[in-house]
């Protein structure tokens, strides 16, 4: 039996965010940071309701929709094994990194909290990239 990929994922009750979309999110950074490479297995709906206390069909119905979306593929008694990724070495192990966990950092010793900081880099990030065609 394949060994699951090095993913956890976490559910936030509180986030007003549908469970299912939140597994789907999970997946696809995990994919953009390289986190998750093509072959990687994801873990079974089992693990997931184990470690999150969720109901077995909400895992399938995120994985249902990372299969539609085509990043993964579902193996008959095997499992669901990633297809293709998202990322680009942009964004693992880069001097970007390095600078925005400074960042992170600094914003904590200013007393943001995370959705102050996920406010303000969203807010730059908009500005930043408005009109861009690669937003």
């Amino acid at each position: 039996m394949a060994e699951s990929a090095a993913v956890e994922f976490r559910i936030d009750r509180r986030s007003g965010v549908a469970t299912y979309l939140q597994i789907v999110q999970q997946t696809k950074q995990a994919l953009r940071l390289g986190l998750l490479e093509p072959g990687d297995r994801l873990p079974t709906a089992r693990e997931v309701v184990e470690a999150t206390a969720i109901n077995p069909n909400t895992v399938l119905k995120a994985y249902r929709e990372l299969e539609r979306e085509g990043l993964v593929e579902a193996r008959r008694g095997l499992g669901t094994f990633v297809r293709r990724t998202l990322g680009s070495t942009a964004t693992t192990d880069t001097p970007l990194r390095g600078e925005l966990t400074d960042w992170v950092r600094r914003a904590r010793e200013a007393g943001l909290e995370r959705d102050d900081m996920n406010a303000l880099f969203t807010a730059v990030l908009d500005s930043t990239l408005k009109g861009d065609n690669h937003a």
